[in-house]
């Protein structure tokens, strides 16, 4: 039998998908000596200091909680070192320096949500999507100076639906990923783990942080380029367009559930058709027909209730 080695583990990570894996290491029992996680932040319109996800979630748990603002300071080392941890396991959280993810005796290794070497970067679950990707996963891999280009542990793949959103495949690789992080901690704890060098070749796809321009609309693209864009963004942070009713005035809209229609017709591209209280924006191949949308200042709302209250000019055009 295996002897295993006694694990103390220190968890880095902020949002939601990172509280999930905390939880699963939590419910196997595994020892964590202590939560690093964001500063808290001011939010909303009071702008208040809100705390992160995690450590929301670490306090309920009653585990210590540091909130560094700067990695390398000497005080965050020195506090680091007296947790006295010999595993650091990081899920969304920011990239390390070397001090600190070289430290503990059986390493760093990170959670990443997609199929390295492919998807490396800050949005992996959105970029997979928007390519028309059928398939992504989750890897572990141990940290090194780069980013997301350390060895890899473990592997595990899921399909991609055809009509998935975002914040669908985010929940699904929220669990693979907590399940695949649980498996690389029995491999350490059993000192059974075999690593895999990532392949370096030029045509490796990449996760680019999202900005208002990579998420605006192209309506001169193709039925499907449109279709995956805005279900790749959908619920957070949203495709958006440019709504001209007539005039001058362009009104930024955002887009949330579509489904798409594939159909030949002679509208000119980004033009809205309304008919049978459905809004349908022409496009290359077909129409996009918009079944949740937001106008500026308003809430978010379906097709039917925005007709009840909104009219179309004939000429109306998505932009």
């Amino acid at each position: 039998m295996t002897k295993k080695r006694d694990i103390r583990i220190v968890f880095m990570g902020t949002p939601d998908f990172a509280v999930e894996t905390l939880k699963t290491i939590l419910e196997h029992n595994y020892k964590v000596v202590g939560v690093i996680t964001a500063p808290d932040r001011p939010a909303g319109r009071g702008r208040k200091l809100k705390s992160s996800a995690v450590k929301e979630f670490a306090l309920e748990q009653g585990l210590k909680i540091l909130q560094p603002t700067n990695l390398k300071s000497e005080e965050f080392i020195e506090e680091l070192e007296s947790l006295n941890a010999n595993l650091q396991i990081v899920v969304a959280f920011r990239m390390l320096p070397k001090v600190v993810w070289q430290m503990p005796e059986y390493g760093t290794f990170n959670l990443h949500a997609s199929l390295l070497p492919n998807y490396r970067g800050a949005a992996p679950i959105h970029w997979a999507i928007i390519n028309g990707e059928e398939k992504t996963g989750a890897t572990t891999f141990f940290i090194d100076e780069k980013i997301d280009t350390g060895a890899i542990i473990l592997k595990q793949e899921t399909d991609i639906g055809a009509d998935e959103t975002v914040g669908q495949l985010h929940d699904k690789l929220m669990h693979l990923g907590s399940d695949l992080v649980v498996k690389t901690i029995e491999h350490i704890e059993t000192n059974t783990v075999e690593t895999k060098i990532q392949s370096e070749t030029k045509d490796l796809k990449t996760a680019y942080k999202l900005n208002r321009d990579n998420c605006k609309i192209n309506w001169e693209q193709n039925l499907d380029t449109i279709y995956n864009k805005i279900r790749g963004l959908n619920p957070f942070p949203t495709a958006w367009c440019y709504l001209n009713n007539g005039g001058d005035k362009n009104l930024s809209v955002k887009l949330y559930d579509v489904s798409k229609i594939e159909e030949l017709h002679d509208y000119e591209n980004g033009a809205i058709i309304i008919t049978d209280n459905k809004i349908k924006v022409a496009c290359k191949n077909g129409f996009i027909n918009i079944e949740e949308l937001q106008l500026p200042n308003k809430r978010k709302m379906d097709a039917k209730a925005l007709l009840n209250g909104y009219e179309f000019e004939k000429n109306a055009k998505m932009l």
